[in-house]
């Protein structure tokens, strides 16, 4: 196979052409790492994935993921993306399970059969790492919401399972909907702190099913805000059960973003506290949306 073939899926979207799309190659071993840079910028996209070989290696498959300007170590809807890929594209049966090697460690992601026919895919991340907690007028400064916009019961902290983010709480839906970087005052805040992302929430959201309503800015990658975010939200559900943000010791909900970009996606999240440890799982829907070929 020529590795510049690639499939184009939707990744936490409940129909087509909405959620997180994402480029993946398959058979990509011999590229060089600044080729694949130059082709995930070329695709786009917030991050394309490079299956390096469609065999199996250590009981998973070797995947590198590139944002159009740098490489990273983990990132959840490349995952899940991915992995559905792998299960369509290369194994082509339905198998429960598929597990990516990437750069933080084997991540495992399942399927879970729906009653429509399809299934929600969802991956485990790693133990999220919880750091440091930041006040109010530190953030405000940075972002276009001011301090009585955000949630003081809650705090702002990083954390991270694989890549590291900014949660930032706000109290209304109208202050979520408002809210963006100042980018020149971000990126120097932020150049020498380990979250480059920042990640803003509330519980007002607009459709009643759900939980959650959230975005995601990722300017320092080259991605003004994120459709969808699996890696943000793996850590936004440890964040939930640490702080008892639902009076629980465990979740399991839904959260809408991307609706202010055109691309309303819905991410799903169970997590509970167990043996002095929180649980996490993250998924959501992949939709097949081309098969094709860079020329």
């Amino acid at each position: 196979m020529d590795a510049r073939e690639f499939h184009i899926v939707d990744v936490f979207a409940e129909q087509k052409y909405a959620g997180n799309q994402l480029a993946v190659f398959r058979n990509a071993g011999e590229l060089s790492g600044g080729t694949m840079q130059k082709l995930a910028k070329e695709m786009g996209f917030s991050e394309t994935t490079f299956i390096l070989s469609d065999a199996e290696r250590e009981g998973g498959y070797d995947v590198r993921i590139f944002t159009p300007i740098a490489e990273v170590p983990f990132a959840g809807h490349p995952t899940l993306g991915t992995a559905y890929v792998i299960r369509h594209e290369i194994l082509r049966r339905p198998v429960p399970r598929v597990n990516l090697n990437l750069q933080i460690g084997q991540i495992p992601v399942t399927f879970e059969p729906q009653a429509d026919g399809g299934d929600i895919v969802w991956m485990t991340p790693k133990e999220a790492v919880f750091a440091e907690i930041f006040q109010p007028h530190d953030l405000s400064k940075l972002l276009t919401v001011d301090a009585g916009d955000i949630d003081s019961d809650f705090p702002i902290q990083s954390v991270s399972t694989g890549l590291p983010f900014v949660l930032l709480p706000l109290r209304s839906l109208e202050a979520v909907r408002r809210a963006g970087v100042v980018k020149d005052r971000w990126l120097d805040w932020v150049k020498d702190r380990p979250a480059k992302m920042v990640f803003v929430f509330c519980r007002e959201t607009i459709d009643p099913a759900h939980h959650i309503h959230a975005r995601m800015f990722a300017d320092y990658y080259g991605v003004a805000e994120d459709p969808a975010t699996g890696s943000a939200n793996s850590c936004f559900a440890a964040y939930l059960v640490q702080h008892r943000y639902f009076g629980t010791d465990k979740i399991d909900i839904r959260v809408e973003q991307g609706y202010e970009i055109g691309r309303p996606s819905l991410i799903y999240l169970r997590a509970k506290e167990h043996d002095g440890r929180i649980d996490v799982q993250v998924g959501g829907k992949v939709i097949m949306v081309a098969r094709a070929e860079l020329v």
